[in-house]
Order: structure tokens, then C-alpha cells, then sequence
């Protein structure tokens, strides 16, 4: 017969872990999201109801009259008095969670932390508190786990997987200069994205799967300088990253580099568009991807809509064709939008009139970025549906625009 095996349970905080050094093969944690959900305040509506019905069995449990919160590792501008001290809690309690794991870990033992938060400033706390803790990143896995019709997945940019980070308790070299490390990020960033996009993962989830492979790199040091003597945090290495796979991605959507020949402007929208969707992403976020192809979106509002703390790309169906004609500079994305409302509209006469006054009638690449924005779409989207049935007409427009403009040059 075989013996069974009874595990114990024990609670305590994740700062103050009850066990001595070296002790875990292994540890296996699920943190909080950064700001995402406030568990304790949720948990207020079933441990009423708890402490009433099996409180007497676990006194110790239920010794206070909601869930203790002031403990509770989540970044709460409100709980904290503000997004900045939110951030510095949040970081503080997580990274003295960290080390706890990297003091009962024995030498060489492994850690594995799940994360699945979209923004970057989620991530730069994550990665700040990881580095100071001691522990070495060593691999990455993003596996589906998040429901798509979950309520944090609807209307925004929400993952659909987490991030499996695999750490391990390893002695780091003291110090890497950052003009090496940079190389050997990017070479780490470009192999992972290379993966990444034969597996078929994309947006979102496209971005964060390359972060471990690179902090592996990052992670082999106790401190990264530049020759200047700065010291080189998340936010900076987190930048790196982003623009190595905006580069990436790029070239993977515009075939045979046609992306040189585009604006900056048009992109970022295409970019947006195969990260995003139509969704709304927060303002940082949104810079930081504006940034990285060099953009300033206070200065873009064509088709950037700015709403409070949240940004969001247009799409032609949000605009009316009279603004972007009274437009008196206008973007390769103007003009997309503008025919194809025109030939929603079916207005042919007058589309023919845009794209041949634009310039853009007879550029291939005008109907490559067309085609390279409806293949990022998703099925159903109005958008796409609308770039289909222009694309499918547009050998024809091509045509007619070229056999005019000969008829021009004849009888001029």
C-alpha cells in the first residue's frame, strides 16, 4: 500500500517566509499584477460571510473584522497616496518578497514567478525588485492562462498569457558595462522574437515574451554602468528591448522594406494596429511605442485621440471625410482613411480625384500598407472590412488612373 502523503499548509506573509536558509528545491509564486486587481478588497464580500460560518474553527484567520490590507503587495495610488509612492511600495514589499525566495532557495535552486501585467512601468517595478532580490533570470515561457472575456480583458489591451519567468540562486558577476551588455541584449531580444513569431503569438503578448530572454543577459550582473559612470535600471534595459522588437516587428509586417519609404506616422499605425487593435492603451505606454519611432503625440493629433490617461488610434469609421480633407498637412494614413470612406460612400469619381492628386494613385506601396493594416486586423473588424473591399477593387483603380493620366500627357 501506498504511503500517503500529507502536505502543510501554512500562512504568513511573503516577506517574512517561515523557513530557514537553503531550505526549497524550489519555489513557485503567482504575485500580484502590480495594479491590476485589489485582492483584498475583493475578498472583503467572502470573508464576512467566512469568518461567520467557520471563524470559531480558525480564530487566528479571522481575527479582524475585514481583510488586513495595509500589508497587501498591490500598487493602490488611493491606499498609498499616489501613483509614485504606490510604485515605490509596491516595489519595496516585492523585492524584500524576492529575497525571501532567494534565502530559502539552497544553492542553485529554482524559482519560478508568474506575471501578466501590459505596462511598462508593471514591469519596471517587476524587474527592479527581481535584480535587487539577488535572483538570476534564466528563461521565459508565455503560456495561455487569461480568460478572454474576463471584465480587466474588456474594452482595453489586455495579455491572454502569462509570463512564466524562471529564475535560478546564482552567483553574479559584479559589474557589466552596458555598451557590451546592449549588444548581447539585442542579439538575445532579436533570436527570442524570431521564436516568438514562428509560434504565432502576436500584440501585446508579442512584447512582453521577449523581455526574460534579454533580462537573462541583464541579469548576470550585479550592477550594469555605462562608461560614464550611470547606472543602468529596468526603465532603460525595458527601452532597449522595446525598440529592438519595434525594429523587428516592423520589418516582419512591411515585406521587402517597404517600411523605409513609410513615415514615421504611418508606422506607428500599423504597429498600434497589429499590438492593439482599436483598443485603448494607456498614455505612458502609448509614448514610450510613439517614442520609440520618433514620435511626440502632442504634437500628432491627425488620427491620435489623447482622452484623459488613455490613448486611442482612429479608425476611418471615427472620422468624416470634410476634417481630414481641411487637413492642411496630411499623413499617408489620412489619405487611407479618406478612401476609404469614399468608397464606403461610393464615391469612385472622387476617390480616383484623392488618389491621384495625393500622388498616391500609382505608388505600390500605398495598397502594401492597405493590405499590411488588413492582415493585422482581426476578422469582423470594420476597419479590415473596409480595406478588403477597397483592395479588391484596387488593380482596377490602378488601371483607370494610369490610363488617364496617359490620356493627360496626350492631349495637354
Amino acid at each position: 500500500m501506498k504511503k500517503i502523503l500529507v502536505p502543510t499548509v501554512l500562512q504568513s506573509s511573503a516577506t517574512e517566509l517561515l523557513y530557514p536558509d537553503n531550505y526549497f528545491d524550489a519555489v513557485f509564486t503567482d504575485p500580484p499584477y502590480y495594479d491590476n486587481i485589489n485582492y483584498a478588497e475583493l475578498s472583503d464580500f467572502f470573508y464576512v460571510w467566512l469568518k461567520r460560518s467557520v471563524g470559531d474553527l480558525y480564530p487566528e484567520l479571522f481575527s479582524t473584522p475585514l481583510v488586513p490590507k495595509s500589508k497587501e503587495i498591490v500598487a493602490n495610488p488611493v491606499r498609498h497616496g499616489g501613483q509614485a509612492k504606490a510604485k515605490e511600495f509596491f516595489e519595496t514589499m516585492l523585492k524584500k518578497a524576492f529575497q525571501e525566495i532567494h534565502r530559502v532557495l539552497k544553492p542553485n535552486g529554482i524559482a519560478v514567478i508568474v506575471y501578466a501585467h501590459k505596462s511598462t512601468t508593471g514591469w519596471e517595478t517587476l524587474i527592479n525588485s527581481l535584480l535587487d532580490s539577488g535572483l538570476v533570470i534564466t528563461a521565459s515561457w508565455p503560456i495561455d492562462t487569461e480568460m478572454k472575456a474576463r471584465l480587466v480583458a474588456k474594452d482595453s489591451a489586455a495579455l491572454a498569457s502569462s509570463i512564466y519567468i524562471v529564475c535560478r540562486k546564482l552567483q553574479r558577476e559584479e559589474l557589466g558595462w552596458f555598451e557590451e551588455v546592449k549588444k548581447e541584449v539585442i542579439k538575445e531580444v532579436e533570436r527570442t522574437a524570431e521564436e516568438v513569431w514562428k509560434a504565432g503569438i502576436r500584440g501585446a503578448d508579442f512584447f512582453v515574451s521577449c523581455i526574460g530572454p534579454a533580462l537573462k543577459v541583464f541579469g548576470r550582473y550585479n550592477k550594469v554602468m555605462t562608461y560614464e559612470g550611470e547606472l543602468i535600471r529596468a526603465d532603460r534595459i525595458l527601452e532597449l528591448i522595446r525598440e529592438t522588437i519595434t525594429d523587428y516587428v516592423i520589418k516582419q509586417i512591411f515585406h521587402n522594406g517597404i517600411a523605409q519609404v513609410l513615415s514615421a506616422l504611418t508606422r506607428f499605425y500599423v504597429l498600434w494596429r497589429w499590438a492593439y487593435g482599436s483598443l485603448a492603451v494607456n498614455y505612458d505606454d502609448a509614448r514610450k511605442l510613439a517614442q520609440g519611432l520618433g514620435i511626440e503625440l502632442g504634437k500628432s493629433r491627425n488620427f491620435i485621440r489623447i482622452e484623459k490617461d488613455k490613448v486611442r488610434l482612429l479608425g476611418p469609421t471615427d472620422r468624416k471625410i470634410e476634417e481630414i480633407e481641411s487637413q492642411r498637412e496630411k499623413d499617408m494614413i489620412d489619405v487611407i482613411h479618406c478612401v476609404l470612406l469614399l468608397w464606403s460612400k461610393n464615391q469612385r469619381e472622387k476617390l480616383k480625384e484623392v488618389l491621384s492628386t495625393t500622388g498616391y494613385g500609382d505608388k505600390d506601396y500605398f495598397y502594401r500598407t492597405c493590405q499590411a493594416i488588413s492582415e493585422v486586423l482581426p476578422p469582423g473588424n470594420d476597419e479590415k472590412r473596409l480595406l478588403e473591399g477597397f483592395l479588391a477593387e484596387s488593380k482596377r483603380v490602378m488601371a483607370k488612373l494610369r490610363i488617364e493620366t496617359k490620356q493627360r500627357g496626350l492631349f495637354e
